[in-house]
């Protein structure tokens, strides 16, 4: 009886050494092979769509979720007495073929020169921005595959590459100052990433949460 309980004991504890082994291994390889972060984002660039002019909006040609093609006209003003000859100053044209993402005008409105009318977007441009930990950094390059799952996809898998790496720690942008008081606390920073997508077929939308698996080996 003694000489099966020690049999059974050992082999628990081999199975327990290989399975502890197995999971040394696979941290050991992912750390090697791979950086991973679930601070990431889809993002996209956005380009705001001024008037030339102030004056009355008279015509709003556009709604949320529109095509654009780049110099369409998306909206006329009152011409404010300028000559004929100026008439194009009172017309608001798409500067991008794009996706209009936000309207902010209505008819009738009183616009300033240079205030915000339409907000678009280039659906084709879209890329993952992801924030890496400084400690991981320096395995990183530009050109690397990226494995990327999005959670508006949950079942999807994306790939993309690395386009390019921040020059600064997203604290060293901060309005604020990092410390506030005589203690300090060392904080690991991160440094933004722009990850460009391969070719996709998919309806993307910017603001979403991914993650990212970026092979450094």
């Amino acid at each position: 009886m003694k000489e099966k309980r020690k049999t059974l004991i050992i082999g628990i504890l081999m199975v327990m050494l290989v399975a502890l082994g197995g999971i040394v291994y696979y941290y050991w390889y992912q750390n090697t092979n791979y950086v991973s972060t679930e601070d990431a984002k889809v993002s996209a660039d956005f380009v705001s769509v001024t008037p030339q002019i102030s004056g009355k909006l008279l015509e709003l040609n556009v709604d949320e979720g529109d095509k654009v093609t780049k110099n369409e006209i998306l909206a006329s003003q009152d011409m404010n007495g300028l000559p004929d000859t100026s008439v194009e100053q009172s017309l608001v044209r798409s500067p991008i073929n794009g996706v209009v993402v936000k309207r902010q005008g209505t008819v009738g409105e009183l616009l300033s020169q240079g205030q915000t009318l339409i907000t678009l977007m280039d659906p084709s441009k879209i890329y993952i921005a992801a924030n890496i930990e400084e400690t991981k950094l320096g395995k990183v390059k530009v050109g690397q595959p990226v494995e990327i799952a999005i959670d508006q996809y949950s079942s999807k898998k994306f790939t993309g590459k690395v386009k390019s790496i921040g020059e600064v720690s997203n604290s060293a942008l901060s309005l604020l100052s990092s410390s506030t008081s005589g203690t300090f606390t060392k904080v690991v920073q991160r440094i933004s990433i722009k990850i460009e997508l391969d070719d996709f077929d998919s309806k993307i939308l910017p603001g979403t949460n991914a993650v990212v698996k970026i092979h450094v080996k």
